[in-house]
């Protein structure tokens, strides 16, 4: 399978804003460029065959992949299926909106069941996830068991924090993007994705190896940067993923649902060292 490598830079400009600053640094003050992540509000929708759309979600998001995030947003909601097909995805009209991005029908093979959405539509920001989350209980209604998958050395998940950091071409220009990374037992690079909200950076990753055909993700370990909440551990046990790992802390919600949903929680991996909080047969340590 292709590793895949930091977008060019044409693509970065869409995700980054130039701005003027004033800095100041032990008592010195400087004038200068940075450079910041974008945020831009995305409107999803979706239909079947003859239907109109459907208003799903508002989301937060830092540009680029919308097609990925709107496919792994609906798949981990529980609003289709992994053998879900996608006709093709619809953007604003640049006509009638400066913003043709920012709204965007995904196009399904199949009817749409317009019943699972919630009367309140979903409102998610970059930073808290999904408002109002159903209980674990009922997460683990629509997630199927999730295999035994894949037992790792060590040495591979200490591997992992240094192979997504690299590929983190936005993050490289700006510091303020998360990332989430999907690799293989032997801990290679399948691809990455980056946004400002860590849900998000998660949702376009799904959203990639959905639209990929490989869902469920049964032998793969996935890594997010930042801290792991319980919104991750939903949308990666929707997607079957046994391992998933972050550099820095989980929370007590995410370590109980994971334990319930049967996903293995690594946490502060970084350095020479990490946590394992659930599920520790899946990695070699446990064992000595």
């Amino acid at each position: 399978m292709t590793t895949q490598h930091p977008a060019p830079m044409s693509d970065l400009q869409r995700r980054a804003t130039r701005v003027r600053i004033t800095a100041y640094r032990a008592g010195l003050v400087e004038r200068r460029e940075d450079i910041l992540a974008g945020e831009e509000p995305l409107a999803i929708r979706a239909a079947g065959p003859g239907q109109d759309p459907v208003d799903i979600a508002i989301t937060m998001r830092t540009p680029g992949y919308e097609e990925d995030l709107a496919a792994g947003f609906l798949r981990t909601e529980g609003l289709v299926e992994d053998d879900a097909v996608f006709i093709r995805f619809d953007h604003g009209d640049p006509a009638i909106t400066a913003q043709p991005d920012d709204e965007i029908i995904v196009r399904l093979a199949g009817p749409f069941d317009a019943s699972r959405v919630p009367e309140r539509h979903f409102v998610s920001t970059a930073s808290c996830g999904i408002c109002g989350k159903a209980s674990i209980d009922e997460i683990a209604v629509r997630c199927a068991p999730i295999p035994a998958g894949p037992v790792v050395p060590p040495e591979v998940l200490l591997a992992l924090p240094g192979q997504l950091r690299a590929a983190q071409a936005v993050f490289e220009v700006t510091g303020g993007l998360h990332a989430a990374g999907v690799f293989d037992a032997t801990g290679s690079l399948i691809a990455v994705r980056e946004d400002i909200g860590r849900h998000n950076a998660l949702d376009k990753l799904i959203g990639s190896r959905l639209r990929a055909g490989e869902l469920p993700l049964h032998d793969r370990i996935v890594l997010v940067s930042g801290r792991l909440g319980f919104e991750l551990v939903q949308k990666a046990a929707v997607a079957g993923i046994p391992i998933l790992a972050a550099v820095s802390a989980p929370s007590d919600l995410a370590v109980e649902a994971a334990e319930r949903l049967g996903v293995t929680v690594v946490g502060f991996l970084r350095g020479e060292g990490f946590n394992v909080y659930t599920r520790p047969d899946r990695v070699t340590v446990a064992r000595a």
